[in-house]
């Protein structure tokens, strides 16, 4: 097993993650087996508590784990399926410490964090890094590893310590340390500054780890001169100086790696048994990059939400709309509209902010309506739902976006008033959305229904059917505590509102469409969490195939593109390598 450390420096947020992804993701191009873990420093067992400002998307895994949304970056760069056990925080070291204390497996030492704390840090990564995590069920070969956060902060000092002794454990041949560090570039000089890097990677080394790679985030490529600067006072050769540069696509960045002798770095440093080939998969990605900046027809879609003013919490939802704007040909346009603007209230309090929101929204191709808690903004959504259903206009509602579109169907087509979810008034005549029975009030982390679950079709002619590949069933992430209600299906029923999908004991209603609508579907699970770069969710595709005015066409052709949406244009790009096949073959991932 040959492990690769991935630490930063001088600033949290610099893109750890993402070049994380990418050092994985050019490596199983080679044809290695890849997984990876991450380590967030907080003492939370998991990050299914926090509020999206504080931390970002909740990302969901199989099995129900509530992760950090770096997690999502490593799914869907390499393909891979993880467990709750890849995201290692110091408040679940710390309480399998405390449990075995509790238990007497110390037999009466004093527990401590050296050694007791930072051999549970070794033994958690080499036990899980062994882990499957691809369909073939074969052990990985290289386990990357983030720790979050920057090098110096005091909640990462057990883990800094933890590898320090663990790279002498499995042998220098098998370990490695990547340094992610910030080039900052004042506008005033315009000069690359090092001194950052420098003293951030001087406090690495002196807390035991030397960087074998020191990946520079800069706003523009490195000089030479700065890179032999960095050479000189950080113990590297100029080789082992990256710039990771800004780009326009993060799908650029495993190719920039690459472009600056990455995978022949590691080949020589660990050993690794690559053969040097074409690869395929990069080719793929290379075609895939050069895309996005190829688009010409945009798209919109009024993302209207409760944390619009962070993009992070909608981190998955919005890769999930690129992925399918790629694959339909379209570049993206995402308008962020907070959910409370549209209401009364703020026509009355802030007119313009009100007037700004819905001339966002009545401007756009698409709606979409993301997952989220708490009772602000809920009537701002039903009136986005309500315009998109009255106008004809697409639409996808995920979650709770799905339960406000039934509520909505129930006040404005059946003529219940004041129908609504029990979580917003437990009062409600009309309770169309109810709690869920395993629902535990008293708790709040773990206790919803999470992670992977079935859904069946209830429907041969569901438009998601199709979608989806003329299924019989999926199985996709969940993350709710309350559910459409299922003794009021009929009503909507008889209105035109169908439940097409439901779960195996046929109890819970997990996908809505209306009929005679260009594309109004809800859906009870997240798919944006299995959402991959070349395998677009279907019901975002189905959303920006309807956005895009393709979806008649596309499924008049048995759901697939027409040649004119293929993975490269071959009208102007003759040197093109691109394969004579649509960009997709929409093999979703439909019962795996």
């Amino acid at each position: 097993m040959k492990y690769i450390l991935v630490t930063g420096g001088v600033i949290s947020g610099i893109g750890k993650g993402i070049i994380a992804s990418s050092v994985g993701t050019i490596l199983k191009s080679c044809g290695l087996y890849v997984t990876a873990i991450k380590i967030d420093p907080y003492i939370n067992i998991d990050a299914g508590t926090f509020s999206p400002y504080e931390h970002g998307e909740v990302f969901v895994l199989d099995d129900g784990g509530e992760v950090d949304l770096d997690l999502g970056n490593y799914e869907r760069f390499l393909d891979i399926r993880l467990t709750r056990e890849n995201n290692l925080t110091t408040g679940k070291i710390y309480q399998s410490v405390i449990t075995k204390e509790r238990r007497g497996d110390y037999l009466g030492k004093t527990v401590q964090v050296v050694p007791h704390i930072t051999d549970a840090i070794q033994e958690w990564v080499m036990k899980q890094a062994k882990i499957s995590v691809d369909d073939d069920g074969v052990e990985p070969q290289v386990c990357v590893i983030e720790l979050g956060g920057t090098v110096g902060d005091i909640e990462s000092m057990p883990f800094i310590e933890a590898f320090r002794q663990f790279q002498f454990k499995v042998k220098r041949e098998n370990f490695c340390n990547i340094h992610v560090s910030l080039i900052p570039q004042p506008n005033t000089t315009g000069e690359q500054k090092t001194k950052p890097t420098q003293n951030s990677v001087r406090e690495l080394r002196g807390l035991g780890l030397s960087p074998d790679l020191i990946m520079c985030r800069c706003s523009t490529p490195l000089e030479t001169s700065v890179k032999e600067k960095i050479s000189m006072f950080c113990h590297v050769e100029p080789s082992q100086v990256i710039c990771v540069q800004d780009v326009s696509s993060v799908y650029k960045v495993p190719l920039l790696l690459e472009d600056q002798g990455v995978v022949s770095y590691f080949c020589q440093r660990l050993s690794l048994p690559i053969t040097m080939r074409p690869r395929k998969m990069l080719t793929k990605w290379k075609e895939m990059a050069d895309r996005t900046a190829r688009l010409l027809e945009h798209v919109s879609i009024a993302l209207v939400g409760k944390y619009t003013k962070l993009s992070d919490s909608y981190t998955s939802v919005i890769k999930a709309l690129e992925h399918s704007a790629l694959a339909v040909n379209h570049k993206l346009e995402v308008k962020y509209i907070d959910s409370a603007d549209l209401e009364a209230a703020t026509q009355q309090d802030e007119p313009v902010k009100y007037h700004e929101a819905w001339q966002k929204l009545c401007s756009s191709h698409g709606v979409l309506v993301p997952g989220g808690f708490g009772v602000r903004g809920t009537e701002g959504k039903m009136h986005a739902i309500n315009w998109a259903r009255e106008k004809n206009k697409p639409f996808l509602g995920v979650c709770l976006g799905m339960q406000l579109a039934v509520c909505e169907f129930a006040r404005n087509v059946l003529g219940w008033e004041d129908a609504n979810s029990t979580e917003f008034n437990p009062e409600s005549s009309h309770p169309v959305v109810i709690d869920m029975l395993e629902h535990n009030p008293g708790q709040m982390g773990g206790t919803m229904r999470l992670g992977k679950r079935r859904t069946m079709f209830k429907s041969s002619t569901s438009v998601m059917r199709k979608l989806y590949g003329d299924v019989e069933y999926v199985d996709e992430r969940h993350r709710h505590r309350f559910e459409v209600n299922p003794e009021l299906k009929h009503h909507f029923e008889e209105k035109g509102l169908q439940f097409v999908g439901q779960d195996v004991e046929g109890e819970r209603m997990e996908i809505i469409e209306l009929e005679n609508h260009c594309y109004f579907v809800g859906v009870q699970y997240h798919p944006e969490f299995t959402s991959r770069p070349m395998k677009p969710s279907p019901p975002y595709f189905g959303l920006l195939l309807a956005a895009a005015g393709k979806l008649p066409s596309y499924l008049a052709k048995g759901c697939r593109l027409s040649p004119r949406d293929t993975y490269s244009d071959h009208s102007d790009r003759s040197d093109s390598s691109s394969p004579e096949t649509d960009l997709f073959e929409l093999k979703f991932h439909s019962a795996s």
